[in-house]
């Protein structure tokens, strides 16, 4: 920790004077021999560099087709790049080796990754997990390429040796190929230094998640479909929920994340509702709730109620009878999850689970209960292997429907041998995951009351003054794309620019960028003015984007701007650049 103190500290000092000798783009020609790899990114290619100092290889990385993000811990030096290199493809961020946390919070998967004279500084000791915190930011066949340095350290710049026999050895151990060594000499004429860069690969999916997934949905013994359940609840977190996870201290396998067990739970809930409801078997011989281990009390108090999912997801608020039956079905959900499928999911031909479930005997105070994340923790954890975890947030799309046709003919089986009828689609319907219906209502009512007040309303995206006539309540990431009726994602929008201009696009960097003085003033004034819409709009941003404290309207858009990019790479999303 001393090393790393002192050499940011170096950076820092002599910024400007580094930057002047660094940021030179005739530099980049020592990516000559490799630059044919990274060529060509396909559509909205991702790069991460590492260490990005003053951004010389972030804007070549750019100038390559890349959107890229930048590390640099040194603050003046991250200042120096954002000066050098304003670029809407370049987003940079506070961050290091070798935990890489804040980078790992955005779930964000890589085509490429540069560490470029980065290594030399990391220490001995922090190597192994440094590299295994990049390799598990790579997109299956991406590649990272690493520069080793060679040479005496300048002073006060703390460096270790970078042998090429380690990064092999790290290579095999963590399953990257490396298809590709370079030896030079120092770009910047220093005689007594030289350097090799090393191409790594990820050859498949990351970790062999995928495979295990496809046992566990399709192949592993079956007594009901709680294995199906847990998985899709888990994976419905990682797809909605994904900050709600963090990384596992205390486990034996250091790639490891721990989401809420409320969480899981809830979700859980939110399935079994309709199908309970329908009457569809969920094990041989069940119809109803009965012969469920969940369906208790609680459980079967939400079916009489006609609970919906609204009562169910991250930031609702249950009052009096409501929040008691919420409560209770939560724990009786947990208490099955962690006996049932999450004692018996398997490692295939081994007796070590997949996932790990740690129930907390806490439940915080009674009366109302509001759904937040520290609350969906109270019912304790679910810890997840790494590369399930990013499986299921990279190959969302895919996984969920595998889970829901294999979920319908099992309980097609099950109806089968008790003899009962079940209707084409009948299952299919009842699996549908339920989200609220989309709905405008609650920007609009803030829009009134804002004009009522006499304040003035702007389309965030041109700024044109609305009226009540004039104003439409868009989504700004797309409903189509991502359900999502939170707060964060409501702002008032000029009629004509949303319906016949910006519809189901995703807005670019640039113009959210843009547009940021105007949505945050929004949010200030339409929710956070408000003590009990403050708080929604805070459990709300908290469950869905990246952050870890919503202690202001810029952290929130900040997170905002990072779940814009993922659902760019996720989903490929057509962008609206409007010229307004």
């Amino acid at each position: 920790m001393a090393d790393e103190a002192e050499t940011i500290g170096a950076y820092d000092g002599a910024a400007a004077e580094l930057a002047e000798s660094y940021d030179r783009p005739e530099l980049t020609g020592i990516y000559a021999s490799i630059e044919s790899l990274l060529r060509d990114p396909v559509a909205g290619g991702l790069a991460l560099d590492v260490g990005a100092g003053s951004g010389r290889d972030v804007q070549w990385l750019a100038d390559l087709g890349y959107e890229v993000v930048a590390v640099e811990p040194a603050a003046a030096m991250r200042a120096e790049g954002v000066r050098r290199h304003p670029s809407e493809r370049i987003r940079w961020i506070d961050d290091r080796l070798p935990a890489l946390d804040a980078v790992h919070r955005l779930t964000l998967a890589f085509d490429t990754i540069l560490v470029a004279g980065v290594w030399q500084h990391v220490a001995l000791g922090g190597r192994e997990r440094a590299f295994r915190k990049l390799g598990t930011l790579l997109k299956p066949g991406g590649l990272m390429v690493v520069t080793l340095r060679d040479g005496p350290a300048p002073p006060g710049r703390p460096m270790h040796p970078t042998p090429l026999g380690e990064m092999e050895v790290l290579a095999r151990s963590h399953g990257l190929e490396i298809l590709r060594v370079e030896r030079a000499a120092d770009a910047m004429g220093r005689a007594d230094v030289s350097w090799t860069t090393v191409v790594l690969r990820v050859p498949d999916d990351g970790g062999g998640a995928l495979p295990l997934l496809r046992g566990i949905i399709l192949s592993d013994d079956k007594s009901s479909t709680y294995k199906l359940g847990l998985l899709r609840a888990v994976a419905r977190v990682a797809e909605y929920a994904p900050a709600t996870a963090r990384p596992c201290v205390d486990a034996l396998d250091p790639d490891v994340v721990e989401i809420p067990l409320g969480l899981v739970a809830a979700n859980w809930i939110r399935m079994y509702l309709p199908l309970v409801r329908s009457g569809l078997p969920q094990a041989p011989g069940n119809s109803g709730p009965d012969g469920l281990g969940f369906a208790k009390s609680g459980f079967r108090a939400l079916v009489e109620l006609g609970a919906s999912a609204q009562d169910l997801r991250p930031g609702a608020v249950n009052s009096g009878d409501r929040a008691a039956m919420v409560r209770g079905a939560i724990g009786e959900a947990a208490a099955t999850i962690a006996s049932m499928p999450a004692n018996f999911t398997r490692f295939p031909n081994s007796d070590r689970r997949v996932f790990g479930a740690q129930r907390a005997r806490g439940r915080g105070p009674q009366g109302t209960l509001v759904l937040d994340v520290p609350t969906l923790r109270g019912w304790g954890t679910i810890t997840v292997p790494g590369s399930v975890w990013r499986a299921m947030t990279r190959f969302g799309a895919w996984i969920e429907p595998v889970l829901v046709a294999e979920w319908a003919r099992l309980t097609r089986r099950y109806a089968a041998r008790m003899g009962m009828v079940v209707e084409p689609g009948q299952v299919e319907a009842a699996l549908e995951w339920q989200e609220p219906m989309r709905s405008t209502v609650a920007g609009r009512m803030a829009a009134q009351r804002l004009f009522a007040s006499g304040r003035t309303v702007e389309c965030v995206w041109s700024g044109r003054r609305l009226t009540m006539a004039s104003l439409d309540v868009d989504h700004c990431l797309p409903w189509s794309a991502w359900p999502c009726d939170d707060l964060w994602n409501l702002r008032p929008a000029d009629r004509r620019v949303n319906q016949h201009q910006k519809r189901d696009l995703l807005p670019s960097a640039a113009l959210l960028a843009s547009s940021r003085p105007r949505i945050v003033a929004w949010w200030e004034y339409a929710w956070l003015e408000d003590p009990l819409l403050g708080q929604i709009f805070v459990r709300e941003a908290a469950a869905a984007l990246p952050i870890e404290t919503a202690a202001t309207p810029e952290d929130v858009f900040s997170a905002l701007e990072w779940r814009r990019l993922r659902l760019r790479q996720d989903q490929q999303l057509p962008e609206w650049r409007p010229v307004l």
